[in-house]
C-alpha cells in the first residue's frame, strides 16, 4: 500500500474510530470517471473531495463525481463574496493532501466542509483515500457525519 494511503488509514482509525478499507489502482483514479470505472460504480457513486476558497478561506465540497459545484451557489449558502477553486500549494499546505487524493476527512487544518445532497442516494460511495491511485468506500450518510459536513445543493 502506498504510504500516503497507509497514513490515511491509520488516521482515520486514530481520529474517527475508523477502519477504511482502501483499495489501490495502479492505473489512477485522477477523475470521478476513472474512479467509477476502476471500482466498477457509477461515477455519481465518486465522493470527490474539491477544495474551494470562500472569501479566501478554504473550504472542502464533497460533491458526487457526476455533478459539477455551483460556485455562486456556495458563495451564496456560506454569505461569501467570492468562491474560487484553492490552488494546489494551499490544499496541501492547508489539507495536507494533493489534489487527486485529497480525502473528505483527516485534513491537517479543520474547515469547512459542504456535502453535496446527491450522494445520500445511494447506499456506498467512493472516496480519495490520500492518493490519486487510492479509495474508500462508505455509508455517505457516516461520511458525512465524520466530515462534520453541512448538507447543500452545491451541484449545478
Amino acid at each position: 500500500m502506498h504510504p500516503r494511503a497507509a497514513e490515511f488509514r491509520e488516521r482515520a482509525a486514530d481520529e474517527y474510530d475508523l477502519d477504511v478499507e482502501i483499495e489501490e489502482f495502479p492505473e489512477g483514479t485522477k477523475t470521478a470517471a476513472e474512479a467509477a470505472d476502476a471500482v466498477g460504480c457509477d461515477v455519481a457513486q465518486i465522493a470527490s473531495s474539491l477544495v474551494f476558497t470562500a472569501d479566501g478561506e478554504p473550504l472542502v465540497v464533497v460533491t458526487s463525481g457526476a455533478n459539477r459545484v455551483d460556485e455562486e451557489g456556495v458563495a451564496a449558502a456560506l454569505d461569501a463574496d467570492a468562491v474560487e477553486m484553492a490552488d494546489a500549494s494551499l490544499i496541501k499546505e492547508t489539507l495536507g493532501w494533493s489534489i487527486g487524493g485529497v480525502p473528505p476527512i483527516c485534513h491537517d487544518t479543520d474547515v469547512p466542509v459542504l456535502f453535496d445532497t446527491t450522494l445520500t442516494e445511494y447506499g456506498t460511495v467512493w472516496a480519495a483515500a490520500g492518493t490519486p491511485q487510492t479509495v474508500f468506500p462508505i455509508d455517505p450518510e457516516r461520511l458525512k457525519h465524520l466530515a462534520d459536513a453541512e448538507e447543500y445543493a452545491v451541484a449545478v
